[in-house]
């Protein structure tokens, strides 16, 4: 465990297949998790809805990239009645807000209303996007954002998303448990390509298309 942490190490841990966490967002140390069965969400697998293809068209948000770094890791912060517990402490919030300031960490966003109803974050390094935790105030919010992230990942040049742990509901998009000698396998391959992260705005129809 650590009560210290920057994007320095960040970027390292990462390179070398594990990531932090903390055991509640009042807890003052970090412990660094290096799981037998690592989730990803395999690109050219990844599954949308009939229903979420008509609401990612229907476009009811405004989408952001990288709008409003602080107010999104607030958001996965925040308790919920279904999440009662964040893992999201102080010293994770400055460390990943160290990385947006140098590039690596970045944002998908859900507005309405020029107000943040949803969005996820994740850092970036080589062609690898790791994504950390998502959430949503409205209706779809993070499902959209979730399906905006891929088709950018897609049309950037990005070989693997890393999700950590497969849920239920990512289990829907397509996710997948693989054994940790085959993730460092892919995260390898990976970091030693290059990648765009794509930050200029896309349409609905433009996102669905890069999905096809």
């Amino acid at each position: 465990m650590t009560t210290r942490l920057d994007g320095d190490l960040l970027l390292r841990a990462y390179a070398a297949g594990i990531f932090p966490m903390a055991d509640s967002a009042d807890a003052a140390e970090i412990f660094w998790v290096n799981p037998d069965e690592r989730g990803i969400l395999p690109l050219d697998g990844f599954h949308v809805s009939r229903r979420l293809r008509r609401t990612v068209r229907a476009e009811p948000f405004e989408m952001r990239c990288d709008h409003d770094f602080a107010a999104v890791m607030r958001g996965c912060a925040t308790p919920t009645e279904g999440r009662p517990k964040t893992w999201i402490n102080e010293t994770l919030i400055a460390a990943y807000s160290d990385l947006f300031r140098r590039g690596n960490a970045h944002t998908v966003e859900a507005w309405r209303d020029n107000e943040l109803v949803g969005g996820l974050y994740g850092v970036t390094l080589g062609a690898v996007f790791f994504g950390e935790s998502m959430f949503s105030r409205a209706t779809d919010a993070s499902k959209v954002a979730l399906t905006h992230l891929v088709a950018r990942l897609r049309l950037g040049g990005f070989a693997l998303l890393d999700i950590q742990f497969v849920t239920p509901h990512l289990r829907r998009f397509g996710a997948v448990s693989i054994p940790r000698l085959r993730y460092r396998q892919l995260l390898a391959a990976s970091l030693s390509a290059s990648a765009d992260w794509l930050a200029r705005p896309l349409r609905g129809s433009e996102a669905l298309a890069a999905l096809l």
